[in-house]
C-alpha cells in the first residue's frame, strides 16, 4: 500500500516581523526585546510553513489601583496594584513577554504625569512597553504625545490608533521613532483601510500592529476569531496591508463579562468564582492565539501560566 500524501497549502504571503522595544546597542533601556509575526502558514501548522516567533504575552497594568477590576483580579495581584513601579515589576516576574501601560481617566491625567509614570515604569523592568491612553481622544493626544518624547529611543507601541484619531499619535511615533496600535471594529475592510491611512501618513508598515478587537468566549468570540482568520488568510495570499501582526485583548474582554465579574446571585453549576474567571480569559485568549493572534493581553497571573504552557505545546 502506497502512503498517503497530506495535502499542504502553499502561500505566496508573509507576514510582516515586528519588532517591540530597544536594548542599549539600539539607542534604548530595555533588557530583551521581543518580535512578533513572520508567519507563512496558519497557526501552528508547522508541516506548512515557517512559524519563527511564539505567540507574545503582555500584561496589562494600570497606572492608579484600577476601580472597576473583579476583586478576584485585585486579590491576585495584591498590593502591587496601588504602585505602579511594584505592578510592572510585578508583571515581569509572572512571565510577562511585554508590558502594557494603561493610564485610568482621572484628574491627575496630565502630560507631566504621563511622562513620570513613564519614567517610573521603564525603570522598573527591562521588558518592551506598550502605551494606552485613556480612550478620550483631546486626553490621549496630550499624553501620548507627551510619552513618545519621553520615551524616545525605546521603541514603544503607542495606542490606541482609531480612525477618528489616530493622527495625532501617528505623527508622535513617527517624530520618535515608535510602532502604533491600530484598532478597528471587528471588520476586515476597516483594519485594512485603517492600515492604509496610517501607512499614507508615512508611518512604515513594518511599525504598525493590528489590533481588529474582539468578544470573549460566549460574547462575540466567533464573529472575532473569523476576522481576525479572514485578515490572516488574506495575508498569506499576498494582500500586503493585511500582512501585520495582530494584537488582542482577551484580558480585557473576558473580565468584562458577567460569568468572570458575578461571584453571587449566580448558579451554583458555575461552580468556583476564580477558576470559572481564569477559565474564560484563558480560553478566550488560547482561542484567539489559534486565530492567529501575535500578542494577546491578560490581566491575570494564573492565565498567563496557563497560556504560556499552551504556546510552548503548541510550539513544540
Amino acid at each position: 500500500m502506497s502512503a498517503i500524501a497530506i495535502p499542504v497549502e502553499k502561500w505566496s504571503g508573509k507576514v510582516r516581523e515586528v519588532t517591540l522595544g530597544a536594548t542599549a546597542e539600539q539607542g534604548g533601556t530595555r533588557t530583551k526585546t521581543v518580535t512578533v509575526g513572520g508567519e507563512t502558514t496558519l497557526p501552528f501548522l508547522h508541516f506548512e510553513g515557517q512559524l519563527p516567533h511564539p505567540p507574545a504575552i503582555a500584561v496589562e497594568i494600570r497606572d492608579r489601583p484600577p476601580a472597576d477590576w473583579s476583586p478576584v483580579l485585585l486579590e491576585a495581584w495584591g498590593d502591587v496594584v496601588n504602585d505602579v513601579t511594584a505592578w510592572a515589576r510585578a508583571a515581569e516576574e509572572q512571565g510577562a513577554d511585554i508590558v502594557l501601560l494603561q493610564f485610568s481617566l482621572h484628574h491627575d491625567l496630565t502630560a507631566d504625569y504621563a511622562r513620570q509614570t513613564l519614567r517610573r515604569v521603564l525603570s522598573a523592568t527591562g521588558l518592551p512597553l506598550i502605551v494606552f491612553g485613556p480612550g478620550q481622544a483631546d486626553i490621549d493626544n496630550e499624553i501620548l504625545v507627551a510619552v513618545a518624547e519621553e520615551g524616545k529611543g525605546e521603541n514603544l507601541v503607542l495606542g490606541v490608533c482609531e480612525d477618528k484619531n489616530y493622527r495625532t499619535i501617528v505623527a508622535a511615533a513617527l517624530a520618535h521613532n515608535h510602532m502604533v496600535n491600530a484598532r478597528t471594529a471587528m471588520d476586515v475592510n476597516l483594519a485594512k483601510q485603517l492600515n492604509i491611512l496610517i501607512s499614507d501618513m508615512g508611518m512604515p508598515v513594518e511599525r504598525i500592529i493590528m489590533d481588529p478587537t474582539t468578544g470573549a468566549l460566549g460574547y462575540g468570540i466567533e464573529y472575532g476569531y473569523s476576522v481576525m482568520e479572514r485578515l490572516r488568510l488574506a495575508a498569506l495570499q499576498g494582500d500586503s496591508m493585511t500582512q501585520l501582526p495582530m494584537l488582542v485583548t482577551p484580558g480585557e474582554e473576558a473580565w468584562r463579562t458577567k460569568e468572570a465579574r458575578a461571584g453571587e446571585g449566580v448558579p451554583a453549576a458555575w461552580g468556583d468564582w476564580a477558576e470559572r474567571a481564569i477559565n474564560w480569559e484563558t480560553i478566550t485568549a488560547g482561542t484567539l492565539i489559534e486565530s492567529g493572534a501575535d500578542i494577546v493581553v491578560l490581566r491575570h497571573p494564573e492565565s498567563v501560566k496557563r497560556i504560556r504552557a499552551m504556546i510552548n505545546a503548541l510550539m513544540n
